[in-house]
C-alpha cells in the first residue's frame, strides 16, 4: 500500500471542476429545453417536441459525462499513470461508470486515484438523474394543459387527487367563482 496522499490532492480538486462544470452544464441544457417548451406549449404535437427534447438532453448530458472522463483521462496521462491516450480515457470512463470491466489498470501508486473517480461519477450520475427527474416532473403538468395535440396520455401520472379535482361535476363553477378548494383524499 502506498502513500495515498498524491492520489486525494489531484482528485478532489479533480471532483471539484467536474462538479461546477456539469452543474453549469446541466444549467445550459435546462434554459435552452426550457425556451424550446415554452414555444412548444402554444403548437400541437408537444408530445413529439417534448420526446425529442428529452432525447437531446440525455445525448447533451452523456457528452458532459464524456467530458468530464476526458479531463480525468488527461490528468492520468499527465501523472503518467496510463501509457497512452486511448487507454487513459478507456480507464476514464470505466472507473466513472464503475463499469469496472476494461483490462486497463492505473500504476500502483494511483489506484487510489481510480477508486476516487468512481465516487465522482456516482455524483455526476446522481445530479444527472435528479436533473432529468425534475425536468419530466415540471413539464408533465404542463403539457396536460397544453390542449388538443398536448399530452393528455400522461393524465393518469398527475396525483389522484389532483385528478379528482380536475374532473369533479362542481370543479369548473367553483373556479369560476373563485370557490376552489382541495379535498382530502
Amino acid at each position: 500500500m502506498s502513500n495515498w496522499r498524491s492520489d486525494w490532492l489531484w482528485s478532489l480538486p479533480l471532483i471539484v471542476l467536474n462538479v461546477v462544470i456539469h452543474v453549469l452544464g446541466l444549467g445550459l441544457i435546462n434554459e435552452r429545453v426550457v425556451g424550446v417548451l415554452s414555444g412548444a406549449m402554444k403548437r400541437r404535437h408537444f408530445t413529439a417536441v417534448f420526446v425529442v427534447l428529452i432525447g437531446a438532453t440525455a445525448l447533451l448530458a452523456a457528452t458532459l459525462h464524456g467530458i468530464e472522463g476526458a479531463i480525468w483521462a488527461a490528468a492520468y496521462r499527465f501523472l503518467g499513470a496510463l501509457p497512452d491516450n486511448k487507454a487513459a480515457m478507456l480507464y476514464s470512463l470505466s472507473a466513472m461508470t464503475t463499469y469496472g470491466h476494461a483490462n486497463v489498470f492505473l500504476e500502483e501508486e494511483w489506484q487510489m486515484m481510480g477508486a476516487l473517480e468512481a465516487l465522482n461519477g456516482m455524483l455526476l450520475f446522481g445530479l444527472t438523474t435528479a436533473f432529468l427527474f425534475a425536468m419530466i416532473q415540471r413539464v408533465w403538468p404542463l403539457g396536460n394543459r397544453a390542449g388538443p395535440g398536448g399530452m393528455q396520455i400522461f393524465v393518469n401520472s398527475l396525483p389522484l387527487a389532483r385528478r379528482r379535482l380536475r374532473h369533479h361535476p362542481d370543479a369548473a363553477g367553483a373556479r369560476a367563482r373563485g370557490q376552489f378548494e382541495r379535498r382530502p383524499v
